[in-house]
């Protein structure tokens, strides 16, 4: 850390330190105004307050006793996952679920984008990591919450750090809704054309029945197996590359790859084995109810994904039909009822080779495929974008927080 700026303890530059409370709220099936947050919800800066769960407004008003949440509070998880921080950008009526805490910054010596940001450091990770404790979930414990120190210089340079820094992360949020939307136009003509049936040309077509399931004359249900490859590619012993572009499970949410690991093969973990390229999907065998898949586009040379993965490579039919047709939330409830296992539930490769799926014709898989696949590969642009810019973010963030490098003078939309 820079010696030029003094280190000071968070608890003295904070107008509180909230903890949340202890037990689990009840919550309701349906939407309401009031959103609670869970550990699951804060993330690489960010707090997540539309894939949340409602509460009525009487629990609202008994969770939030202590202090209510607002706009440039900066949250941090004491567990599962210990360390990950996000920061309110709205006044929604929301309220912290279990195992959050909550810092609300006196703006006349802390800024809070600045909080963020140093909390995301490695010496800051680094010091939560060192309270925390447990021998099966790391945590922390709420007094040493309060203990930790973050080198503090003017507030100008706070507010020129915490706005350089914010510019990537807007530059990542942007990109992340276009995604949003171009993985939300292939999914939307998919279900035009093959749920509802309204493919170009439908007017003309019969319904029929095949195999107990109703689909267009000249369309087929056939095993995945008869279109598809399971696990298709595996290294060899005596054939393994020197280094990998490794990818495990976890690092795997729906729809995105959010890390691959370039490393020697020789400190690989045993389930780096599966070979995968382009135009395959990859689907986490186990918990398929997390719906843990992914499009591999353009993949690095020699990437090798965990034997934890199916990887469907299409065969008969395109990428984008395949990965489009086994990632629909009936697929996912297909595999769910599958999986087999109290603790850790399930599938296994059979389970992709026996799924049935509807064939439609070639000419209406071509024509499909010549739409999706730009909207499915522009979306692969973004995700390497995204990637490059988080990693230019990440190389800075240090840097700017320990006084290394001077932030330059941009203009600052990031205040609370």
């Amino acid at each position: 850390m820079s010696n030029k700026w003094p280190r000071v303890c968070i608890a003295d530059i904070c107008a509180s330190i909230t903890d949340c409370v202890n037990r689990t709220a009840p919550v309701v099936e349906h939407e309401t105004p009031y959103k609670m947050l869970r550990t699951t919800n804060i993330k690489n800066g960010r707090v997540d307050t539309v894939n949340v769960r409602y509460v009525t407004e009487e629990t609202y008003k008994v969770w939030t006793r202590r202090e209510r949440p607002r706009r440039g509070d900066v949250i941090l998880t004491r567990e599962a996952p210990l360390g990950e921080v996000g920061i309110l950008r709205d006044n929604d009526t929301i309220f912290m679920g279990q195992r959050l805490i909550s810092y609300r910054t006196d703006k006349s010596k802390l800024e809070p984008g600045f909080l963020l940001f140093a909390l995301m450091s490695d010496e800051l990770q680094a010091q939560i990591r060192g309270f925390g404790s447990g021998s099966t979930v790391e945590h922390m414990r709420v007094p040493d919450a309060k203990k930790l120190f973050l080198p503090l210089p003017e507030l100008k340079v706070q507010r020129r750090i915490a706005a350089v820094l914010s510019a990537y992360d807007d530059l990542i949020e942007n990109n992340r809704r276009r995604i949003a939307i171009l993985e939300e136009l292939a999914r939307s003509l998919y279900r035009e054309w093959f749920v509802e049936f309204r493919f170009p040309g439908h007017e003309g077509v019969a319904i029929v029945e095949r195999d107990g399931m109703r689909v267009p004359e000249g369309w087929e249900v056939r095993p995945l197996s008869t279109v598809a490859r399971v696990n298709n590619k595996t290294i060899k012993r005596g054939r393994e590359p020197q280094r990998i572009n490794y990818i495990d499970i976890a690092s795997v949410s729906p729809g995105k790859i959010d890390k691959v690991e370039t490393l020697p093969f020789s400190e690989a973990p045993g389930r780096a084995r599966r070979i995968v390229k382009h135009g395959d999907t990859i689907w986490s065998t186990v918990r398929p109810n997390r719906k843990s898949y992914s499009l591999i586009l353009q993949p690095a040379t020699d990437t090798v994904v965990s034997t934890g993965f199916a990887v469907l490579s299409p065969d008969a039919i395109p990428y984008s039909y395949l990965y489009l047709a086994t990632t629909t939330d009936e697929f996912a409830a297909y595999l769910t009822n599958r999986a087999k296992g109290s603790a850790y539930p399930a599938v296994i490769g059979q389970d992709f080779e026996e799924a049935e799926v509807v064939v439609p014709t070639a000419s209406i898989l071509e024509a499909f495929h010549r739409i999706t696949a730009d909207l499915l590969e522009a979306q692969q642009t973004m995700h390497v974008k995204n990637a490059n810019l988080r990693r230019t973010r990440d190389l800075l963030l240090p840097r700017l927080v320990s006084g290394e490098r001077k932030a330059p003078q941009i203009p600052n939309r990031y205040a609370f």
